[in-house]
Order: C-alpha cells, then sequence, then structure tokens
C-alpha cells in the first residue's frame, strides 16, 4: 500500500498544477522596444497613424495614462470599454507628448503580444501595469490605466506645463 501512496500523490500534485498554469494562456503580454527603435518606431506611428486603430485611457487627453495602436492590416483587435478613439493625428501627437512629459516614471513604447507572442500593436505609457485579457484567440481586452497626474491619490500634476515653478 505503500508504495501507491507516492505515485498517487505525485499525480494529484501534478494534477493540481497543470489547471492553475493555464491561467497564462489567458493574458497577453507586453514587451519594450530598444531605445533606437522606440524612437522610429514612435516617428512611424505618428506619420502612418491613418495604418491604426488609435485609443487613449484617461479622463483627457492633457492628463492621458497611455496611447494604444492597433494595426488596422491585420486579423488581431484590441478592444477595451474605457479608452478613447482617436480620429486626428494633431491628437496623436499631443498624446505622445503628454506621455512622452512625465518623465519621473520613464515612459516607454512596448509591443502588445499575444499569449503565444502574436503581434497586437504597440502601447506606449508610463506607470501602472497594463493588463491584457484573451477574449478570443484573435482579440484581447486592454483593462484601463491610471494616469500619472492621481498617482498616490490625488491629482498631482507631474508635468511642468501644468505645474509651472514659481
Amino acid at each position: 500500500m505503500k508504495k501507491y501512496i507516492y505515485p498517487a500523490l505525485i499525480g494529484l500534485v501534478s494534477l493540481c498544477l497543470v489547471p492553475g498554469c493555464s491561467w497564462l494562456r489567458s493574458y497577453g503580454k507586453i514587451r519594450v522596444l530598444s531605445t533606437h527603435e522606440e524612437k522610429l518606431t514612435i516617428q512611424g506611428l505618428k506619420e502612418n497613424w491613418q495604418d491604426y486603430t488609435i485609443s487613449y485611457a484617461g479622463p483627457s487627453v492633457g492628463i492621458a495614462a497611455a496611447v494604444m495602436f492597433d494595426p488596422k492590416n491585420d486579423d488581431k483587435t484590441l478592444v477595451g470599454d474605457r479608452w478613447i478613439k482617436v480620429e486626428d493625428q494633431a491628437t496623436v501627437s499631443e498624446l505622445i507628448d503628454v506621455i512622452k512629459s512625465y518623465v519621473q516614471f520613464y515612459p516607454r513604447l512596448h509591443r502588445i503580444l499575444g499569449p503565444d507572442d502574436q503581434f497586437y500593436g504597440y502601447l506606449l505609457y508610463a506607470c501602472c501595469h497594463p493588463v491584457f485579457k484573451v477574449v478570443d484567440d484573435r482579440t484581447l481586452y486592454a483593462y484601463d490605466l491610471e494616469s500619472p497626474v492621481y498617482i498616490d491619490g490625488g491629482p498631482t500634476l507631474w508635468r511642468e506645463d501644468l505645474n509651472p515653478a514659481p
């Protein structure tokens, strides 16, 4: 009887671990671009903005938390309930400038990837950890992000142009 206890125990533990790892396959991930690649990509995103479905998180353009670029020419989609669509190049440029102005948080451009490393788009953000949940095999849901302006529980303005020196 004792010789069956250990294999049974190992089998039981294995059965508990396998479903526990499956949650990893239900989330997307982000990967930072190199500094050189980021500069080129941001310039390309500004120039070719019409090739993307562009959305931002935050209460307004001036205090946006993030900007997301979903390529229109692929079969994958990025969705989110609280993300606001952008329809013009001037707003895209302003959003990029706003996010880049949160220098205390070291904003960076990231690739958005699905669980199997398939490319979904780009995300420029300064702080908070973005979460992308798999909706189906072609859709990721982007959860809302908090603007750096509201970090630490209040409307602390980090940007110099919004909080000029006395």
